[in-house]
């Protein structure tokens, strides 16, 4: 006898099992020790960051006995940390600049078509962002940790374009004065 497939639409579907709707990637595993009386204790400390590509991203780092108890964990911190970055045109508002420890970050908005040219953990900060046109440098130090912070810095620094101050005055309306019952009145 054939077994018949079973109908797809009659599966079950897992409880635990949720519907991706933030694109997670590891940018950097390292091994950390602590000394202890007996010799070391090595543990695993993960950096991994969180997004939707449409302008929301966050950053956690944290540690476990193994890696995926660690990148676990990072990830649920990275959710939680999710912030909204202003986009405009698919690119950046402006120019920002950051820096935390040794590490200086500056990105930069780009015109269509230019593409995202910044370094790996810049890189993969902005596209899980949904940046897809910007230019970036990174100055000092190459420490992974320290360059996602300032990214991420950067980033919150970004102010929509709506919300910019304008240092122009408009022009200025022509003032008619009219005359009422003796009192003379400016209008605008």
């Amino acid at each position: 006898m054939a077994r018949s497939q079973p109908n797809r639409q009659n599966r079950r579907v897992n409880p635990n099992e949720e519907e991706k709707q933030y694109d997670e990637r590891t940018l950097d595993i390292d091994r950390v020790a602590r000394v202890v009386k007996g010799g070391r204790r090595f543990r695993f400390r993960a950096l991994v960051v969180a997004g939707d590509h449409k302008g929301s991203v966050g950053m956690g780092i944290a540690k476990g006995a193994d890696v995926t108890a660690a990148i676990n964990k990072a990830t649920e911190i990275a959710k939680k940390e999710l912030f909204r970055v202003p986009l405009y045109k698919n690119t950046l508002p402006h120019e920002v600049e950051a820096k935390v420890g040794g590490a200086h970050i500056l990105i930069k908005p780009a015109s269509a078509g230019t593409g995202l040219i910044a370094g790996s953990v810049v890189r993969t900060m902005l596209e899980i962002a949904g940046v897809k046109d910007a230019l970036s440098k990174s100055l000092g130090s190459n420490n992974k940790t320290n360059t996602a912070y300032a990214t991420m810095d950067a980033l919150r620094r970004l102010v929509p374009a709506n919300l910019w101050i304008r240092t122009r005055q408009p022009k200025a309306t022509k003032v008619e004065t009219t005359k009422i019952k003796g009192v003379v009145k400016d209008e605008v």
